[in-house]
């Protein structure tokens, strides 16, 4: 008994392990607290490194020998596409081999730099192959399947290791945590065995054709070791060359340790244990720590970063021809990241996946050529190259094109994002910057190099020009800051880089040799400063991606004359009388015969309902607007759906939030007879008794009326300010337009009053909009309103009566609801002190009204925390006094 409580104890003990794991902050913790061990274990090396001498290492390294650890770099990241070869071979996808390579290349590139756990690329290869007409039914269990194989062969080389073969062991003995580290991947592999033998997998991954053979599985084995030995070849070439020689099979022991470290810190990349822990091994054979830090900068610009951008430039061209399933839809435009690496990359609030790589790639071939720029004139030229350009040019001119390099550097930082955004301008401006880019890395100190890069960049956008159409995008106080601090980031790393390299290099030159350019070129923090201010400046000034003024003439029009003619032809709703509070603009599709009404804010158009006209031209005109908001960056938000036009919004993409119920009283049915009815009765009997006087006001209404509910209004507010968007507002040229419920005191003072809202769809449907009373009313007096109102609508031949909202009801009832809906019914359960969200709704229960939804349909790219708070700014707005 004792024994089975404490195993109780042991399983409740993990579960809060898991619990806690779970919450992404520990997650996120946890590479932190990897890298810093390892950089705490390794301190003594770092502070040996001298930037000047690893400048110094890397300018020395011959032209030849750059090509020879360049092309076992590309051969060792091609050999990676053995994985699709086998998932293409094991579940039959219909691809050619040239796009299988192709795939491979870019989801393995892509992957070497997010993360060695495999989720980008299966993110990549999902995309990839959907465009190509693989069916998702086959290419689910085949990214399932692909996805736990690819450390197996370094869980193999951990065999090695541990056995000797591949020995590390004064690695291993001077930290002993690595040992552990090693010991746990090579457990990895028998699991793995296990795992793609069993029953289970056979069933879900094969699909119920049997178990994963033994040829299959020594086939994946073989093929992720192939994969991790050409790495670790590349390293021990790339080694040999830097240090004059190495010894293969202790440099590769030291390749497999770090890869280790970097797999277990989880990092992008393994960026930082990976390095660290190589640095240790390379150090402790007598190598110098600049000469070490010298292999991995090359290790990692080669193996990652060379066939990274190779990858990028596929991407921007494969996924901008059409594939077998045809083009995208044409409101579906907004691109969203691949991973939460990628949020970095991207834009803040973009949490769903890659909608069009193509554009997302192109952009950050642009941000890698405005940093390659600055990297290039930050870092000391070779001697023999600023030779010939002296030769060819005179010194005012190379120091010229040196300050023009860093400011168009810049500015294509900053155009990177427009380019990612589609907007032509953006498009133009950096097509002639690369050009310029081009010329001046030439003319600075011949950088062919770079010059060649900025030539192709330019080139691909070129071939992709059409996918450029966007007129504007809108800008963020938060997206300026962003920029404004990412940019001042790197004119910082580049006052740094310059001012140090520059002197270490000029330290380590032979004797004698001073190039007079290299003396000159010393005051890099102007440079920079200029540089950075300059960009900002023209960019400004040329307004690139500036939201134009065309963007708010076209969603301008409150022609409330037309408005009026297209309501009174019936194809209005519940909403439809507050348009004419003038809040909203108008957009008129399909030649006129669909109307959109809406409010902007920030980058959203929020619709109120739904489109208004014939349900048949509901999903055409959504295309239409869509395309229209997206020339200007804008996504199209609909507030308060129904349930009727779901299928609609389903159809683009849509996302719904339940945002409560209508309370709709079907008036052929109302009737005060019954029990249930009693308290109705009662307080009809009492008011009737004491002299109070229920009358309807039709317009035009007098002045001193609208005064008098003037005062009655200010001190219903109580000071609170007025709400707006879905909610009327106290306007006495809105009030003018429909009649006015009145309820007097015996004195013929009005105690309460109610605007009456037509519902424009034929004498159907009648609305509540503005309700208020005065604040020592005696209790029933807005029931005895409410039920005078109703008899008077029936009497009147309205079938419905239109009680108004109940927000959040009827939200996250159920155990399968969304999160953020569970969230919403705390919040109508518990936020009574705050607005009474539960008490409004048994409030309107008493009329006994039919409840139907209502829902929020949003686009799958925004995220609906950003959203719902750009939703409470909107309806919090001071709405002006229409007078």
């Amino acid at each position: 008994m004792h024994s089975m409580k404490q195993r109780l104890e042991r399983f409740r003990f993990v579960r809060l392990l898991l619990s806690i794991y779970r919450i992404k902050a520990v997650r996120a913790l946890f590479p932190l607290l990897i890298i810093g061990l390892v950089y705490w274990e390794g301190q003594n090396e770092l502070k040996q490194i001298h930037l000047g001498k690893i400048i110094h290492e890397l300018k020395a390294v011959p032209a030849p020998d750059i090509l020879q650890m360049l092309g076992i770099s590309l051969l060792s990241v091609a050999v990676m596409s053995t994985y699709d070869y086998l998932i293409r071979g094991h579940f039959r996808l219909q691809t050619s081999y040239l796009s299988t390579f192709r795939y491979a290349w870019i989801a393995n590139t892509f992957n070497n730099m997010i993360g060695f756990a495999g989720l980008a690329g299966a993110g990549l290869r999902t995309l990839l192959y959907k465009k190509n007409g693989v069916p998702s039914s086959v290419l689910a269990p085949a990214i399932v399947f692909l996805s736990p194989l690819m450390i197996t062969g370094l869980s193999l080389l951990s065999w090695g290791t541990l056995t000797g073969l591949l020995p590390a062991d004064a690695l291993l003995h001077e930290h002993r945590w690595l040992v552990f580290a090693v010991w746990g991947m090579a457990l990895y592999l028998p699991l793995f065995v296990i795992l793609q033998r069993s029953s289970l997998f056979a069933k879900w991954i094969n699909r119920g054709q049997g178990r994963t053979s033994w040829l299959t599985v020594a086939a994946s084995v073989g093929a992720s070791f192939l994969e991790w030995a050409f790495a670790g070849l590349t390293f021990w070439m790339i080694a040999g060359q830097l240090l004059g020689g190495a010894p293969f099979v202790t440099v590769f022991s030291i390749y497999v340790v770090a890869a280790i470290a970097g797999i277990l810190s989880m990092a992008p990349g393994g960026i930082g244990a990976f390095d660290l822990i190589a640095l240790l091994g390379l150090t402790q054979l007598g190598i110098r720590s600049d000469q070490a830090m010298a292999v991995l900068v090359i290790y990692r610009l080669f193996y990652y970063i060379v066939p990274w951008l190779i990858g990028l430039a596929l991407a921007a061209l494969e996924i901008g021809l059409p594939g077998k399933k045809g083009t995208e839809r044409s409101g579906d435009r907004v691109e969203t990241p691949v991973t939460v690496w990628q949020r970095i990359w991207g834009w803040p609030g973009q949490y769903t996946f890659l909608s069009d790589l193509g554009v997302w790639a192109l952009g950050k071939l642009v941000l890698a050529s405005g940093l390659i720029l600055l990297l290039s004139a930050a870092t000391p030229e070779l001697l023999y190259r600023l030779r010939i350009t002296e030769e060819l040019l005179s010194l005012p001119v190379m120091q010229i094109s040196h300050h023009l390099s860093v400011l168009i550097g810049f500015m294509l930082i900053l155009l990177s994002r427009g380019i990612s955004l589609r907007v032509y301008r953006a498009y133009v401006w950096t097509s002639l910057l690369l050009f310029g880019g081009a010329v001046f890395a030439f003319t600075k100190g011949f950088d062919y190099e770079e010059a060649l890069f900025l030539l192709l960049v330019a080139l691909i956008l070129w071939i992709s020009r059409t996918r450029f159409y966007r007129i504007s995008v809108p800008f963020s106080t938060r997206s300026i800051l962003w920029w404004l601090a990412l940019t001042s980031a790197v004119a910082l790393s580049y006052y740094w880089l310059g001012s140090y390299s520059h002197h270490g290099f000029l330290k380590h030159l032979p004797a004698g040799i001073r190039p007079e350019w290299l003396r000159q070129h010393s005051n890099v923090a102007v440079t920079a400063a200029g540089g950075l201010i300059l960009s900002w400046l023209l960019l400004t000034m040329l307004a690139a991606l500036r939201p134009q003024r065309k963007a708010d003439g076209l969603f301008a029009d409150k022609d409330m004359a037309r408005l009026e003619q297209f309501l009174a032809e019936g194809w209005g709703n519940a909403l439809s009388h507050m348009l004419f509070l003038g809040d909203k603009s108008f957009y008129w599709a399909r030649e006129g015969r669909v109307l959109f009404a809406f409010t902007r804010v920030r980058d959203k158009l929020v619709v109120l309902g739904d489109p208004l006209g014939p349900v048949g031209l509901a999903n055409d005109a959504i295309s239409e607007f869509r395309q229209a908001a997206d020339l200007y960056g804008l996504s199209l938000v609909f507030y308060q759906a129904t349930p009727a036009y779901l299928p609609v919004y389903h159809e683009h993409g849509y996302r719904f939030f339940k945002l409560g119920e209508e309370a709709l009283v079907p008036l052929e049915d109302f009737k005060v007879s019954g029990p249930r009815n009693a308290n109705l009765r009662s307080v009809r009997s009492r008011f009737e008794r004491e002299g109070y006087v229920f009358e309807i006001a039709e317009p035009t209404h007098s002045p001193d009326l609208l005064q008098e509910l003037r005062a009655l209004s200010e001190e219903w507010l109580g000071g609170r300010l007025e709400k707006g968007y879905s909610l009327g507002w106290f306007s006495k040229p809105y009030l003018q337009l429909a009649p006015l419920a009145l309820l007097r005191a015996a004195d013929g003072h009005i105690l309460a009053f109610a605007s009456i809202a037509p519902g424009y769809d034929g004498h159907k449907t009648v609305s509540i909009d503005l309700m208020r009373h005065r604040k020592n009313t005696p209790n029933g007096t807005m029931d005895y309103l409410f039920l005078c109102l109703l008899e008077w609508a029936k009497s009147r031949g309205f079938r419905s009566f239109n009680l108004g909202h109940a927000p959040l009801s009827s939200v996250g009832r159920n155990t399968g609801a969304l999160r953020e809906e569970k969230v919403a019914r705390l919040v109508f359960e518990r936020g009574g002190h705050w607005y009474g969200f539960s008490g409004l709704r048994r409030y309107k229960e008493k009329f006994g009204p039919q409840w139907e939804p209502r829902y929020l349909a949003y686009p799958a790219s925004l995220p609906l925390y950003l959203l719902t708070l750009d939703l409470v700014r909107l309806v919090s707005r001071h709405p002006e006094d229409k007078e």
